[in-house]
């Protein structure tokens, strides 16, 4: 499919209609051109972020958040481009609008409310186990496409566990007011996790009664009915779906529900055997849930240094990092490492998939190391350092484990 139109961007998409805008960002609907399909795109204006070093670095935390989550119930990431003027991140078009605007329409059904909260967990329990906490959940965010399935957008808040304190808990106050947990309404610091679960309560509420469990004219005057868990169901609403709700939208953040509690909920549960199968993405089949798409293969060789994308604007420190690609199964990548290590006064902790930490003594130099596929017989190995510690890096990855994977002369490639 050829285009020559005057809107064409870069030559590879043909920009069309204007589907949102917010303060430093516009979203234009895309249509890629030479196969055909459709995209959004994200264009956010540099001269109004590059005077405020914080509104950098969210953007450039929103990148490598949106590049590393892949599921069914998150909207995808395609590709980053840049001019002098502007950033374009270029993502999945989702045909069907935001949740918003169906609740608006009337509140749905409590067969419906559970299917879209069903797959809202799914995605949020996601992004937990890698790490990511959205912190501004709200059916404004919330996307829905044209098979009636949701899509988790908007990650210009999101966190990561990088910014954990000493003391374990997130402290950057922000999120919608309406959608707000009342932790975070004391300053004291919050969990993240735990602070998008009474989001994903309020949107619960909210699809089934059609208005916000707490809302007020005066803004202090609903935060104090945020703080004591002042709302009332209304006369619709089951006895389970109601018992639901007084866990999600508990006050106390250390007896809320947990994603794995809200999964054995019995109201929870109900037809939930699509969603399982959907939650393990077992459509992109066995081994391939770590796969690279098109926009990490071409960020590999840089090790995605986004320093590039903003010219020199605001100077943001960032960790050390690299990726190698090595021929070998990521399970035995991970094997290796840990053989590797063995000797070294370090302790490991094995995450979800091909990927685990490598922790200092000190405890807070961390070694992040994930494994993607990147073809059959060959994977990428991401690293990361947080913590600031150069001789850890260099010692742990540069001294021991980068040379015995790069230069094993014995290497296996095994076949998946």
């Amino acid at each position: 499919m050829a285009s020559s139109s005057a809107n064409s961007l870069f030559g590879k998409y043909d920009v069309g209609r204007l589907l949102g805008c917010g303060a430093f960002a516009k979203v234009y609907y895309a249509r890629d051109i030479n196969t055909g399909h459709s995209v959004a795109i994200k264009v956010i204006n540099k001269h109004k972020i590059s005077h405020n070093a914080q509104l950098v670095m969210n953007v450039k935390r929103e990148i490598d958040i949106m590049r590393r989550l892949r599921h069914p119930y998150i909207v995808k990431l395609y590709e980053v481009m840049a001019t002098k003027t502007k950033i374009y991140f270029v993502m999945e078009f989702v045909k069907g609008g935001e949740l918003f605007a169906k609740v608006a329409k009337g509140r749905l059904s409590e067969s419906q409310s559970r299917r879209y909260f069903q797959q809202l967990v799914s995605a949020i329990g996601y992004c937990h186990s890698h790490g990511v906490f959205h912190r501004d959940l709200k059916p404004e965010n919330i996307l829905i496409d044209e098979n009636g399935d949701l899509k988790v957008s908007d990650f210009g808040l999101s966190a990561l566990t990088d910014q954990i304190r000493a003391d374990g808990l997130l402290h950057t106050l922000c999120g919608t007011p309406s959608y707000v947990s009342p932790e975070i309404l004391t300053k004291r610091g919050y969990d993240g996790a735990k602070a998008d679960i009474w989001s994903c309560g309020i949107i619960l509420f909210v699809m089934n009664a059609g208005f916000l469990p707490f809302n007020d004219a005066n803004l202090m005057m609903m935060y104090k009915k945020i703080y004591k868990g002042d709302y009332r169901c209304p006369k619709w609403m089951s006895s389970d779906l109601r018992r639901l709700l007084a866990r999600l939208l508990d006050t106390k953040p250390e007896t809320r529900i947990t994603v794995d509690e809200i999964k054995a909920d019995p109201w929870f549960r109900k037809g939930f055997k699509d969603s399982i199968e959907l939650e393990t993405v077992a459509k992109r089949g066995k081994g391939k849930s770590k796969a690279l798409n098109a926009f990490d293969i071409i960020s590999f060789s840089s090790g995605l240094n986004l320093t590039p994308l903003f010219d020199g604007t605001s100077s943001v420190p960032s960790v050390q990092s690299e990726r190698i690609a090595v021929e070998e199964s990521p399970e035995r990548v991970i094997e290796r490492v840990e053989e590797i290590v063995k000797d070294a006064d370090v302790k490991i902790h094995k995450r979800k998939d091909w990927s685990l930490d490598l922790i200092g003594r000190n405890g807070k130099d961390v070694l992040e190391i994930e494994v993607f596929r990147l073809t059959m017989k060959l994977v990428v190995v991401e690293v990361q350092c947080s913590g600031g510690g150069n001789e850890f890096y260099d010692e742990l990855w540069n001294n021991r484990i980068r040379s015995e994977l790069v230069e094993r002369p014995d290497v296996q490639v095994a076949e998946s």
